[in-house]
C-alpha cells in the first residue's frame, strides 16, 4: 500500500472489500388466526362445531379459513439508497460516497417462497395431495402442525439471516464513526489552514498599507530635508551675525566684570551695614517689647490708682413728652480744677410734704450729695462715655479680667448705655459695639509687634434665676432650662454655660448681628416706670486670647458687659392680678440677685473668707470677673424726673457703697 494514501481512501477500500448488508424488515408467513392460538385453545374453538353436528344428527362439512400471509421479498435497491442517504447526512459527503459504493456491490437477498395459507404441500412425485374430507379433523390438525413446523423452521432461518445482517450493519456503523472522527480532524486542519491563509492575507494587506505610509512619509521627509537645508543656510548666515554680536558682547562683559568687582565691594560693605541694621533692629524690637510691657504695667498701675472698683454716674436726658424737672433737682458741682475739670459730684434735692416747720410752712428740701469717679450730665454723649472707659477695656487685651455693669432703676437708660439706641445711628452706639471696635483696632496694631488675638463671644440672660441663651436660633429659642453654669474642666477655674452658643467674632458686622439677635430674644415687660422694661440680667462676655509665638508669651481674659435688670420697690398695699403676680415674682428675683451682688462686693472689700457667689446665678457666672484679679466699673443710671427721685436716691446710695469698696491689686492672666 502507498504510505501517502489518504486514510479516507483506506476506509473506502475496506468498505468495498466487505459486503455490507442492509437489515430488512422481517416479514414472517402467518397461517391464520388459529395459528396464533395454543393447541388447547384450538380444541376449544372446535367444540361448538362438534356440538352443532351432534345436534343436527348429520355430518356437516367444517371449513377452516386461513388468512393470507405476505410473502418475503427481496430488499429493493431504493431502500438501500435511502439508508445510504441517511448515513451521508450524519457522516458527510466522503463517508456517504463510501457507503453508497458498498451498497452497489451488495447482492440482493434471495426471496424465500411463501406458500399461500390454506394450501396443501405438494406430494411426492409432483402430484397435489387429495383434499381431506370435512369430518377428518385429526388429519387436518396434522396438516396444520406440519405447516406450523415449516413456518418455525423458516422463522429460525430468517432470524439467523437477520442476525448476520445486524452484525454487518454494526461493522458498517463503526466504520462510519471512524470516518466521522477522521472527517472532524480533517475539518479542524482545514479550518487552521484557512485561518492561517486569512491571517497571511491580512498581514499582506497591512504590509502594503505600511509600504504606502512609508512612501508618503519618505516624500514628506524629503520635503522636510529640503526645508532644513534652506534653514541651515539661513542659520549659517545668522550664526555669522551672532558671532559678530558675541564678540561685541564679550567686550561688554569684560567691562561689566570690572564694574561687578566694584559692585561686589559695595555689596560687602552694604552687608556689613545690613548686619549692623539687623542687630540694631533686634535691639529696637527688644526695647519696643520692653516698652510695651512697661506700658502695660503703667497702664495697669494707672487703672489701679483710679481704683479696681470704679463707679460712674450717668443721668439720662428728659425724653419728649415727659414733664420738665423743677430747677435745682439735680446739680453737678464743678471739680477741684474748676469748670474745666470733668464733674465727679452730684447733688439731689428731695422735698418731703409730710415734714413741716412750727409755723406751718413746708420744710426746705433735703439735699443729698454724692461723689463718684465720674459723673455724666444729661447732655453727655455716647462717645464721651466710652472715651472714659476705653483704657479699661484695653486692659482686657493685656490679660486682666474686666467687668462693666449698668445699674439703676427701670427706665433710667441702662440698655441705651450698653447697647445703644435704635436705628443704627453711629452716634448712638452703646458701649458693647464701641468696646469691640476698639479691641479689634488695638489688636490689629499689636499684630505688628508679633501678637495675635482671637475673640469668642457669648450672650446670655438670667431671668428668674434661669439662664437663657440670647444667641439661640430655631427650636432652641426660650429653652433656658438646658443652660447651666459649669466648670470648663476638672480643676479649671474657668466657667462656661452649657448648651450656649460661643461664636468667634473678628469684625464689627458680626457683633452687630449678634446684638440684633439678642434684642429679639431678651425678656421684656411693661412696668410702672417703663413701657418696655428689661426683666432680666443680660451678660455679654468676650473671651480674649493672645499669643506672642516668637517669645512664647500667652495671655487671656474675659470682658464682661452686663446690663442689669431694672429694679422697682414693691408696694405691699397694691392689689395684684394674675399679670401683676408674674411681675411681682420677676421683681423679687431681680432685687434678690442685686442684693447678692452688693453682698459679694462687700465681702470682697472686707477680705472675707467666704464670698457668697453661689447665692445668685448672676454672681456665680461673673465669679472670675469680680475677684481680686479683676477690674470692675459700675454705671449707675438715674432718671432726671421728680417722680423717680426716691428710686434714684436708692440707686445712688447703693452705688456710693460700692464706690467705697477696695478689692486689692489686679493680676494679669499670663502664661
Amino acid at each position: 500500500m502507498d504510505p501517502q494514501r489518504s486514510p479516507l481512501l483506506e476506509v473506502k477500500g475496506n468498505i468495498e472489500l466487505k459486503r455490507p448488508l442492509i437489515k430488512a424488515p422481517s416479514q414472517l408467513p402467518l397461517s391464520g388466526s388459529r395459528l396464533k392460538r395454543r393447541p388447547d385453545q384450538m380444541e376449544d374453538g372446535l367444540e361448538p362445531e362438534k356440538k352443532r353436528t351432534r345436534g343436527l344428527g348429520a355430518t356437516t362439512k367444517i371449513t377452516t379459513s386461513h388468512p393470507r400471509v405476505p410473502s418475503l421479498t427481496t430488499v429493493p435497491q431504493t431502500q438501500g439508497q435511502t439508508t445510504a442517504q441517511k448515513v451521508s447526512k450524519k457522516t458527510g459527503p466522503r463517508c456517504s460516497t463510501a457507503i453508497a459504493t458498498g451498497l452497489k456491490n451488495q447482492k440482493p437477498v434471495p426471496a424465500v417462497p411463501v406458500q399461500k395459507s390454506g394450501s396443501v404441500p405438494p406430494m411426492a412425485g409432483g402430484k397435489k395431495p387429495s383434499k381431506r374430507p370435512a369430518w377428518d379433523l385429526k388429519g387436518q390438525l396434522c396438516d396444520l402442525n406440519a405447516e406450523l413446523k415449516r413456518c418455525r423452521e423458516r422463522t429460525q432461518t430468517l432470524d439467523q439471516e437477520n442476525q448476520q445482517l445486524q452484525d454487518q450493519l454494526r461493522d458498517a456503523q463503526q466504520q462510519v464513526k471512524a470516518l466521522g472522527t477522521e472527517r472532524t480532524t480533517l475539518e479542524g486542519h482545514l479550518a487552521k489552514v484557512q485561518a492561517q491563509a486569512e491571517q497571511g492575507q491580512q498581514e499582506l494587506k497591512n504590509l502594503r498599507a505600511c509600504v504606502l505610509e512609508l512612501e508618503e512619509r519618505l516624500s514628506t521627509q524629503e520635503g522636510l530635508v529640503q526645508e532644513l537645508q534652506k534653514k541651515q543656510v539661513e542659520l549659517q548666515e545668522e550664526r555669522r551675525g551672532l558671532m559678530s554680536q558675541l564678540e561685541e558682547k564679550e567686550r561688554r562683559l569684560q567691562t561689566s566684570e570690572a564694574a561687578l568687582s566694584s559692585s561686589q565691594a559695595e555689596v560687602a560693605s552694604l552687608r556689613q551695614e545690613t548686619v549692623a541694621q539687623a542687630a540694631l533692629l533686634t535691639e529696637r524690637e527688644e526695647r519696643l517689647h520692653g516698652l510695651e510691657m512697661e506700658r502695660r504695667r503703667l497702664h495697669n498701675q494707672l487703672q489701679e490708682l483710679k481704683g479696681n472698683i470704679r463707679v460712674f454716674c450717668r443721668v439720662r436726658p428728659v425724653l419728649p413728652g415727659e414733664p420738665t424737672p423743677p430747677p435745682g433737682l439735680l446739680l453737678f458741682p464743678s471739680g477741684p480744677g474748676g469748670p474745666s475739670d470733668p464733674p465727679t459730684r452730684l447733688s439731689l434735692s428731695r422735698s418731703d410734704e409730710r415734714r413741716g416747720t412750727l409755723s406751718g410752712a413746708p420744710a426746705p428740701p433735703t439735699r443729698h450729695d454724692f461723689s463718684f469717679d465720674r459723673v455724666f450730665p444729661p447732655g453727655s454723649g455716647q462717645d464721651e462715655v466710652f472715651e472714659e472707659i476705653a483704657m479699661l477695656v484695653q486692659s482686657a487685651l493685656d490679660g486682666y479680667p474686666v467687668c462693666i455693669f449698668a445699674y439703676g432703676q427701670t427706665g433710667s437708660g441702662k440698655t441705651f448705655t450698653m447697647e445703644g439706641g435704635p436705628g443704627g445711628d453711629p452716634q448712638l452706639e452703646g458701649l458693647i459695639p464701641r468696646a469691640l471696635r476698639h479691641l479689634f483696632s488695638v489688636a490689629q496694631e499689636l499684630s505688628g509687634q508679633g501678637w495675635t488675638y482671637s475673640f469668642v463671644a457669648s450672650y446670655v440672660e438670667i431671668y428668674n434665676e434661669t439662664v437663657r441663651d440670647l444667641l439661640a436660633t430655631g427650636t432652641r429659642k426660650g429653652q433656658g432650662g438646658e443652660c447651666e453654669i459649669r466648670r470648663a474642666g476638672p480643676g479649671s477655674e474657668e466657667l462656661t454655660v452649657t448648651n450656649a452658643r460661643y461664636v468667634p467674632v473678628s469684625c464689627e458686622k458680626e457683633v452687630d448681628a449678634l446684638l440684633h439677635l439678642a434684642r429679639q430674644n431678651r425678656a421684656v415687660a411693661r412696668t410702672a416706670q417703663n413701657e418696655r422694661s428689661s426683666r432680666s440680667h443680660s451678660v455679654f462676655q468676650l473671651q480674649i486670647s493672645g499669643e506672642h509665638s516668637s517669645r512664647g508669651l500667652q495671655c487671656g481674659a474675659p470682658l464682661s458687659l452686663v446690663d442689669l435688670a431694672g429694679s422697682e420697690r414693691l408696694d405691699p398695699g397694691l392689689a395684684l392680678g394674675p399679670g401683676e403676680r408674674e411681675r411681682l415674682r420677676e421683681t423679687q428675683a431681680i432685687n434678690s440677685s442685686l442684693s447678692t451682688l452688693g453682698l459679694v462686693i462687700m465681702a470682697l472689700s472686707n477680705k472675707e473668707s467666704h464670698v457668697p457667689y453661689r447665692n445668685s446665678k448672676l454672681t456665680y457666672l461673673l465669679q472670675n470677673s469680680l475677684g481680686g484679679s479683676a477690674k470692675m466699673l459700675m454705671f449707675v443710671n438715674i432718671s432726671p424726673l421728680e417722680e423717680n427721685v426716691s428710686e434714684s436716691l436708692n440707686s445712688l446710695r447703693f452705688a456710693s457703697k460700692v464706690n467705697q469698696c477696695v478689692i486689692g491689686t489686679a493680676q494679669a492672666n499670663r502664661k
